[in-house]
């Protein structure tokens, strides 16, 4: 903030400008388009003053009419000539010039620099500069691009959400895929997801809510809590299914069975993964601390939802999550203990077998 406030920026915003040609980017007109272009970016207001080559040919003129102020401005081809003359003899001049150019005069840059104004607020900058640009420089007789720190971190941050959705909707269908052929009721499946999705929700309006970035570090808090989530839940429901031919299907006493065989195991397992998950929060790396507390209270949410919300969907909607198709899956899940006949069991002693 004291960077941004005193010296008009921190980020790095660069304009590359390819004229196609050797000695294109010396040429007058050139300079006037980027002229033209330094004056549509300096009434931004979070942008500071750009420097490019032209600041070096206007100081140069300034300083050969003793440093006047109206001579702060393009030279002429005759002054260009001269200052590249005076440039090039000496060493430091020449790298201040290759600064901006390359060896064959063809490629020039504009630097500016940027405050950090945001993901959402950038995505409104970099099309007006796209505009402002296009508007100035021909596409068909200029190459231009704009990079810089902070348009790569704006398109790293685009390439993260996009890969977000892409990855959870994958994982959602491939879920309820799994869940429809588990249990063969698609009723199921939606109230299966229910509690699954609302500790993500929770995440998504935490982050929020305390200004926190999408990052590297901190889109996997989805797909890690995600799939804890989703293993809980097929846990409980495998265990329901079972609990519900013993019980001649009694939902409810279906459900409290349920839960007390699973839930201690589902209770024990993510108070483990929190307190794993929460030793990060002690790191001295801002990215590792935003994950370690994000997925503690993520693997808190998706618990509390498991063991509340999914048996309580369960007993209210009773009529309508247990179908004939529910109680006829096409996947069958055996108990250990399911096909063995108790009645059926006896101990022989191998006395008998040695006396025969």
């Amino acid at each position: 903030k004291f960077f941004e406030n005193n010296f008009d920026g921190l980020m790095p915003l660069e304009i590359i400008i390819d004229t196609k040609k050797p000695k294109g980017a010396m040429q007058l007109s050139t300079f006037n388009k980027i002229n033209q272009l330094e004056n549509e970016l300096a009434g931004v207001e979070e942008l500071s003053q750009p420097m490019s080559l032209l600041n070096l040919f206007k100081f140069s003129k300034q300083a050969f009419y003793n440093g006047k102020e109206t001579y702060y401005r393009l030279p002429n081809n005759r002054e260009k000539d001269f200052i590249l003359s005076y440039v090039s003899k000496g060493e430091d001049n020449m790298d201040l010039l290759h600064s901006f150019i390359d060896s064959t005069q063809q490629i020039t840059r504009v630097s500016i620099r940027m405050k950090d104004v945001g993901t959402k607020k950038m995505e409104g900058l970099y099309k007006n500069f796209s505009t402002k640009i296009d508007s100035i420089f021909l596409p068909d007789k200029y190459d231009v691009t704009i990079t810089g720190s902070s348009v790569i971190h704006f398109m790293g941050t685009q390439y993260l959400l996009k890969n977000l959705f892409i990855s959870l909707t994958l994982a959602i269908l491939l879920i309820s895929v799994f869940m429809a052929i588990m249990f063969s009721s698609w009723r199921m499946v939606i109230m299966s997801l229910t509690p699954n999705l609302l500790p993500l929700v929770f995440t998504a309006a935490i982050m929020g809510f305390a200004d926190i970035p999408i990052k590297a570090s901190t889109i996997l808090v989805f797909s890690i809590a995600f799939g804890i989530s989703v293993d809980n839940t097929i846990h409980f429901l495998a265990k329901y299914r079972q609990e519900l031919k013993v019980t001649n299907w009694d939902i409810r006493k279906s459900v409290i069975l349920a839960l007390r065989e699973t839930g201690v195991s589902m209770m024990y397992t993510s108070v483990v993964l929190f307190f794993g998950f929460g030793i990060f929060s002690i790191s001295n790396f801002g990215g590792t601390v935003a994950m370690g507390i994000l997925v503690s209270l993520t693997l808190l949410v998706a618990v509390t939802s498991n063991l509340i919300l999914l048996p309580s969907l369960l007993s209210g909607l009773e009529r309508i999550t247990t179908t004939q198709m529910f109680e006829e899956p096409l996947l069958h899940i055996y108990d250990e203990e399911e096909d063995i006949e108790l009645e059926e069991l006896k101990i022989e002693s191998p006395l008998e077998d040695f006396k025969e």
